[in-house]
Parts: structure tokens; sequence; C-alpha cells
């Protein structure tokens, strides 16, 4: 069947996933084929693109070869940032490249390494690799950077690439803005890179060097864990979505009757859905927790790269604004470890309410996991015990500079283990001491031409049109506008406490909203309120 471009192929493909997986090829084809530049924008988490149409091996070739400039440019603030001394460092040091498991991965990877052979860099080739895994293993093997492959909790089209420095978080602007120059640049001369063997690389075991991390970092206690499952009558039903979590808590944990594995399969198309720890997605983990009779029940979704992840015990349901500041809670009360607690803008204030009466400090930034790093670093003036953002990614105190899925599941079997509760049990106790919040996200795709400046532009008029002090009718009800903060996107703070942010994606073509109320029943009228005010801006 011909198609036009690798777009009307994935309409197909996706149409109908079990009958029309066969059409892969045709999307390799295009991958292989088309020599069409980009755009390349490292968002909130790296560049992604669709496969066969923007996200072609030329154009992830590209953003290599820029990297690779950047590494030769030997600029003293990227070599900083780095945390490299110069190129003959970087080339014995190496690069660790992986791939989760989406369609093309282990291809694009090696063609990533055929590249960086061809400078004389040392490679490490992971394979299918979380995340999280990314940072521990260049702890692990001292290497100056990661090539990371994917575009998360994306749907099955697309493909992605994140960057990591030595130190293992996410780059930051003065890496990335480096790596789109020289990428653009290329993209304008329209370079064809011409494909080098992957002849000379090292293959590593990413599991193992991630679970020596975290046995060092002694932050999570494994043999603990390990005892408490043995020993307790607990049932664990863990999800993975058709993603590279599969495997690790297996061999973090040992294999155990008493832990349940679902989609656990190969399939590049994921069964037709958004691999996302959705509540939609996590039926099946809710039906296997309600059919089973043991004491302590828990239950957990990840996404394909796993750096998110959403929780429940069968009864009550956890996103990150809830888990995130009982995170913190038990981190506190349980670990008695202090310092501060760092959320994205996005976040619920719930943790606000908690860190308040408990007279410890909180710091809000952009939404990006990436404005953590300066309170996770070991040498921080304010070190957070606990960081999390609404997007279901969370880290903690010694911890990877990366959100970890996996780092959220061991901490919720250490709940039950210190109260003696399911999760849903222990977030009603610290919501009845510290106050009720009812936060919630949603979004509009807007065109693909609006992305980057173009919606910024567009969204930052909102600001303009709402002033505080005026007022905003949601239905029946009118409030006043309390506060208004422009630090990543536009957040309206009303009288109430309640608020909503519009903020443009940082690598979709998306606005998304969120939005917090104090009573469940006022939540879709204020997502009604948040696309009014977006479809206003973009249509002035």
């Amino acid at each position: 069947m011909p198609f036009k471009d690798a777009s009307e192929c994935w309409r197909e493909i996706l149409s109908d996933p079990k009958e029309n997986v066969k059409l892969l090829s045709e999307i390799e084809h295009f991958a292989r084929v088309n020599k069409d530049t980009t755009l390349i924008v490292f968002g909130t988490s790296g560049w992604r693109g669709e496969i066969g149409l923007d996200y072609t091996f030329n154009n992830m070739m590209i953003v290599t070869e820029a990297i690779i400039a950047m590494f030769k440019e030997e600029d003293p603030a990227v070599l900083q940032a780095l945390g490299v001394k110069d190129f003959k460092d970087i080339q014995k040091r190496g690069v660790i490249v992986g791939h989760d498991n989406r369609f093309l991965g282990p291809e694009f990877a090696m063609a990533a390494i055929g590249l960086l052979n061809r400078e004389g860099i040392a490679a490490y080739y992971s394979g299918e690799t979380t995340t999280p895994e990314f940072s521990a293993a260049l702890e692990e093997l001292g290497a100056a950077a990661s090539i990371n492959l994917t575009p998360s909790h994306n749907p099955a089209r697309w493909a992605g690439y994140k960057f990591n420095p030595s130190d293992g978080g996410p780059a930051g602007p003065e890496i990335t803005k480096v790596i789109e120059r020289f990428a653009n640049k290329m993209m304008a001369d329209k370079a064809i890179i011409h494909d080098a063997p992957a002849k000379d690389y090292k293959t590593i075991d990413p599991v193992d060097l991630y679970e020596k991390y975290i046995t060092k970092r002694k932050t999570l206690k494994l043999d603990a864990i390990k005892k408490f499952i043995a020993e307790k009558d607990v049932f664990i039903c863990i999800d993975h979505v058709h993603g590279s979590t599969r495997g690790r808590p297996q061999r973090l944990l040992g294999e155990n009757q008493k832990i349940k594995y679902l989609r656990l399969e190969n399939d590049y198309l994921f069964g037709g859905i958004a691999p996302e720890p959705s509540s939609k997605n996590m039926q099946m983990v809710t039906d296997a927790l309600r059919a089973s009779g043991a004491a302590l029940k828990l239950g957990v979704i990840m996404d394909p790269d796993g750096d998110r992840i959403r929780f429940t015990d069968g009864t009550t349901e956890l996103p990150m604004n809830g888990f995130g500041a009982l995170a913190f809670h038990f981190f506190h009360k349980y670990k008695k470890l202090n310092g501060i607690v760092a959320k994205s803008v996005a976040t619920s204030n719930f943790v606000n309410a908690i860190a308040e009466k408990l007279d410890i400090g909180l710091e809000e930034t952009m939404v990006g996991f990436k404005n953590f790093r300066p309170y996770m670093l070991p040498g921080a003036k304010e070190r957070a015990i606990i960081t999390f953002e609404e997007s279901d990614g969370i880290s903690g105190y010694n911890h990877t500079l990366e959100k970890d899925a996996m780092f959220g599941l061991l901490v919720a079997i250490e709940m039950m283990i210190s109260t003696g509760k399911s999760i849903g049990a222990y977030f009603k106790d610290v919501q009845e001491e510290f106050g009720y919040f009812y936060p919630d996200r949603s979004g509009v795709e807007v065109d693909r031409a609006l992305v980057g400046k173009p919606l910024v532009e567009k969204l930052s008029k909102i600001k303009d049109s709402l002033k505080v002090g005026s007022t905003v009718t949601f239905g029946n009800k009118t409030k006043s506008v309390k506060n208004i903060i422009t630090l990543d996107g536009t957040k309206v703070v009303f009288d109430d406490d309640s608020w909503l942010l519009i903020r443009p994606s940082g690598t979709e073509p998306k606005v998304r909203f969120y939005i917090e109320t104090r009573s469940e029943d006022e939540k879709d009228v204020m997502f009604k309120k948040a696309e009014e005010i977006t479809k206003a801006a973009i249509s002035a």
C-alpha cells in the first residue's frame, strides 16, 4: 500500500494496531530514506519527533554529530557543565548509549555509536535501559555523558533523544542550547550524515549498575523490602505497559508469587494506547488488587522509560501530586531525614501545607525535572529530601538527579513496612492532619506550526487579560484573582486558594492545563475556564 509519508502510514497502523503492525516495515523505510530536515528543540525532557517523519536516521545522526561538535569545541562553560576536562577526557571516559523498547531503538543506538566510534570516543551500549539507570550507570562507570533514545510516555509513533552530562542529571540549557545551535546549523545546510560502523563498544548491564548504585547510596533498603515481602501478608501488582521497566523488580527483589506483573511482552504499539501512567491505564492493576485478599496491597503503573509512576492500593489511587507529598512526610517522619522539599509550579499545594506546618523549607521551580538539580546535589546549601512534579516523576535524598519510577515503587513498599498500612490509609491520615486538596490536569492540542516561540507569545497575553483583584466566573460562582505567577506559563491563584495554570508543552504540540480546587465538584468548571482562556489567547 503506497503512503505519501510516515504520518499517513502511522494513521493506518494505529487505526488497527493488531492487524497493521506489519506496516512498521514501511515506517522503517521512511526513517531511512527521508532526508527532510526539522527544527531541533530540546524541551523539558529532550528532543522528540515522529518516527519516519521528523525523527529519521539522518536527523538523529545530525543531533549526535551536534553533540560531538559541542565536545570538540571545548567551550570552558560547556566543559564545566558536562563535568569533563576536555575532548580527550570525553574520548577516554566514553558515552553510554541505550534506548527504551520503542521501534528501531537498537538500530538508532548503533547509528549513534558508529558516529562516536568514528571520533575515537569510547562507547558503552546499555541496550534496553530506563532513564534513571542511565544516571546510575554514569556514576558507576565514571562516563562522560549518556545518550538515551526515548520519548518517555509519548505514543508509539514517537521517538526521542535525551542527553545527560556526567552527573547523571538532565542536561540544562547551557548544554542543550549549544546542541540546538550546532544541529540547526546542520539542518539549515541540509547536511547528510554518512553511516559509520558501530564496531567498538562495550555492552553493559544497566540493572546491575543500578542495584550497585542504590546499595551504595543507602537511601533505600532492599534487604528490608525483600524480607517484608517474604514474611508479610502483602500483594503487589506492577504494570510495565510493555516498557523497559520490565524485569527490573524481579532482578532487584527476586521472584516472588506475591508480586504480579502485567504487560511484559514486546509490543512496539503498546496495544494501541498512550503508554502513560494514567488512571484509565491503571484499571488492570486495580482489578488485580481488588481480587486479592491480602492485608496489605500496592499497585503501580510505570511508563516506557521508567521515569513516571502512579500508585493505588485498590481503593485509593495516588498520582504524584498526592504521593510526592506523602513521600516527603514519610522521609521526614519515618526516615528522619532533614532538608527541604522541591516541587514544580504545576504541582499540588498539599505539600506546601505539610511543609508549612512542619516548618520545613519548600522550593517551587519551573516545570521540568532538570530544574531540581540545584537542590539535589550533595553539596547543595538547601538540599531536598524529596523532589517531585505532578507529571508522576519523583526522586529523593542521595538518589538520581533523574526522576525514577523504581525509586517510587521501593519508597511505597517502605511506607507499608514503617506504617503497617496500605498507602491509601496512610494518605488519609496525612490528609486529616494537613488538609484536603484536589489537583488535576488536562490540555488541548494545537497546530504544530505554533509549537515553540509563537505559542509562548500567544499564551503570554493571558497575564495581561487577568489582573490581581479582577473577578472570574466559574459556572454560578465568582472568584477574585489573588495572585498571578509567571514563573512557567501563567498560574492564576484565586481567593479561596484554588488555582489554574496554563502553559505550553515543552515537547509536544499541546497546551497543558493544571488546576487545583478545594472541592472535587469544581474540577470540570475550572477546566472549562482554562480552555476558554486559552482559546481566546490563541485566536487573538
